[in-house]
């Protein structure tokens, strides 16, 4: 795997293809840098040598509309002010402005171009499309994971014009080694915890990680569906009456691979979906008909403690209940606190998927796990053994 370390871009443009989609507010001002700062470490190391860094990126959906609400103007200040250093801007990605501008740069200067996305040619992945992108850069970066997963025209298809001045940012390189660190060399024991709402969301995730884990713990909605399938009354919980039989099957599969599957022993449950509404704790399999279960009780908490502070390796992808409500939150939580002990006593932890994301920030366990990923949909299909077509086209 080629990183910018095996590169000296002294005097040379890298044209770095970068994950920019930050969330905003309404009057467009940036509410979480995460994504900018993570391709610091990159950008340095670019500058440092003496070279120049031109940054590409998407914004939101624009769906190939030139908007003023996806505009990177909105955003460059903040890129600015993380990256302290002046970014220059251009309001285009592929015009004469931007070959000029690119023309001019600097060892030690950086220009970010206009939102990709608001060209359609971006998403369709168009060849003549990466090929104008090509020529305004002697290496192409790729330190976008959360784009991986697509075959964009600025992710995949623009690589092949750069065959021997290729590789991966620093940010994409930490991703891919977090993940293979899971997938293919964790330290035993290793356990996965997967929540969520559905089974369906996380069926292949499940086949493809059951032969290398140890332990699964699955919570969330998604539970319910398995506790039902193995006889359980889950009163009006959330249930996939269609995936009944795969739930026996995944657990069949698992008894064969000698793999551990933890379901919540017991629940907190509710008789409407509310923050304003009754709780009481039930077994997990004898929830009263009206009443849903929206989080994980004491005993499955104290239950997964156990097992997580016996692994070496952890996986979270989902959190255990309706964390957004307070009243549901506690489960996720606990979760948090045991997989951060597990993390202090040496265990590597890996925290990925959307809403686990946002648990960990929110509630401030990003900085007590070993590695928090950043991208929700490129993770999720690494996690299901497929290629990523960002990744295939810079390892080619």
């Amino acid at each position: 795997m080629k990183t910018v370390n095996d590169f000296d871009f002294a005097g040379k443009k890298a044209l770095v293809r970068v994950d920019f989609n930050v969330p905003q507010d309404e009057q467009l001002r940036v509410t979480d840098a995460t994504r900018i700062a993570a391709v610091k470490p990159t950008v340095e190391k670019i500058l440092n040598d003496g070279g120049a860094v031109i940054l590409m990126t998407h914004l939101g959906r624009p769906k190939g509309e030139n908007t003023d609400k996806f505009s990177l103007r909105n955003i460059i200040d903040e890129v600015s002010r993380v990256l302290g250093r002046e970014v220059i801007f251009c309001d285009n990605c592929t015009d004469a402005r931007a070959q000029e501008l690119s023309d001019k740069l600097q060892p030690g200067e950086i220009l970010l171009l206009e939102n990709l996305r608001f060209h359609k040619e971006e998403e369709a992945g168009d060849s003549a499309f990466a090929e104008k992108l090509s020529k305004l850069g002697d290496i192409y970066v790729n330190d976008a994971f959360g784009t991986a997963h697509r075959k964009h025209a600025s992710t995949a298809v623009i690589a092949e014009y750069f065959p021997e001045n290729k590789c991966f940012g620093l940010l994409m390189a930490q991703e891919l080694e977090a993940i293979d660190k899971v997938l293919h060399k964790g330290e035993k024991p290793i356990t996965a915890i997967l929540g969520g709402s559905k089974v369906s969301t996380k069926i292949t995730i499940i086949e493809n990680i059951l032969p290398k884990v140890d332990n699964l713990i699955i919570g969330g909605g998604m539970a319910f569906t398995f506790i039902k399938a193995k006889g359980g009354n889950i009163g009006s919980s959330l249930v996939e009456e269609d995936k009944l039989d795969l739930a026996q099957q995944i657990i069949a599969m698992a008894e064969t691979q000698k793999v551990n599957v933890y379901l919540p022993v017991d629940v907190v449950a509710a008789d409407k979906f509310s923050e304003d509404t009754e709780t009481q704790i039930c077994d997990a399999y004898e929830i009263p008909d009206g009443w849903m279960g929206l989080d994980v009780g004491p005993q499955s908490n104290k239950l997964f403690h156990d097992v997580l502070l016996s692994s070496r390796t952890i996986l979270w992808n989902g959190p255990l209940g309706v964390f957004e409500m307070k009243k549901f939150a506690e489960g996720t939580i606990k979760l948090g606190d045991s997989i951060a002990e597990a993390t202090r006593l040496g265990a590597f932890s890996l925290v990925g998927g959307g809403d686990s994301v946002a648990f960990v920030k929110q509630f401030g366990y990003d900085d007590k796990v070993s590695y928090v990923s950043t991208g929700g949909g490129a993770m999720l299909e690494s996690l299901e053994g497929k290629e990523l077509p960002g990744v295939a086209a810079v390892n080619s």
